[in-house]
């Protein structure tokens, strides 16, 4: 097991934005996690990535309690993430970028410098410009790119995919939804996506988790999670799944 989240919540004052969200994630799995805007999500995420603490629950990380670790252990630990929105050095190059992850992300074979780590993270991407840009010149699509590319180059052993496909024209799409099997198939890493695009969940994703208003509703395969009717009622929709 390579992540073993149990009953996670998440209070925020008199507000309980995480409530008892059970995950299980193994090394070459792509679990996804859906729901309406504001359900909880990224606030699970963060609470398992050490952003935030827990209010209460667990958190094993490749079988070591981690529940309330920095994100700093967590990810030299193997624990990377792209954000919804990216979050770059503007002021310094797509590769310095992508060095950055490769200097501070999980151990290394040190005969492995830095720089040769991020150009190939760079290159498995296929970032579609000069490693040279400043990232202040990139624009949305081309600065996710580069924040997969940083996420690799920390070499995770499990990997967050916060709505990585958002903003994409079918072609697009289809290119990220390859590449993210690709990362799977190459690299044996575990990952968990965070999407609205049901195509990306349906052709990527083996289990879904459904959670509403912070609290699991539904999980199963991605057929299964479809064809829920609460799913249906708080998230799909009737005309998506007719």
């Amino acid at each position: 097991m390579l992540l073993d989240a149990e009953r996670i919540i998440k209070n925020f004052g008199g507000l309980t934005a995480v409530n008892r969200v059970t995950l299980q994630v193994e090394s070459g799995q792509i679990i996804g996690l859906i729901g309406p805007n504001g359900a909880g999500k990224t606030t699970f995420l963060n609470c398992v990535a050490g952003t935030y603490a827990p209010s209460a629950g667990t958190v094993k990380f490749q079988e070591n309690e981690t529940t309330g670790a920095s994100p700093e252990d967590m990810c030299r630990m193997g624990l990377s993430r792209t954000f919804q929105i990216p979050r770059p050095f503007p002021q310094m190059t797509a590769l310095e970028n992508v060095m950055v992850g490769a200097v501070f992300g999980a151990e290394h074979d040190s005969k492995v410098r830095p720089r040769k780590r991020a150009e190939e993270a760079l290159d498995f991407v296929k970032f579609p410009m000069d490693i040279d840009t400043p990232a202040a010149r990139l624009n949305a699509v081309q600065l996710k790119r580069l924040d997969l590319a940083r996420a690799l180059a920390c070499g995770p052993k499990l990997l967050f995919l916060d709505e990585l496909a958002s903003g994409l024209t079918p072609g697009e799409l289809d290119s990220m939804m390859a590449l993210i099997l690709k990362i799977r198939d190459t690299y044996g890493v575990g990952m968990i996506v965070v999407e609205h695009i049901m195509k990306v969940i349906t052709g990527i994703c083996e289990r879904v988790l459904v959670i509403q208003y912070g609290t699991p509703i539904a999980q199963g395969t991605p057929q299964e999670v479809m064809q829920d009717p609460k799913v249906i009622e708080a998230y799909l929709g009737e005309e998506v799944v007719a």
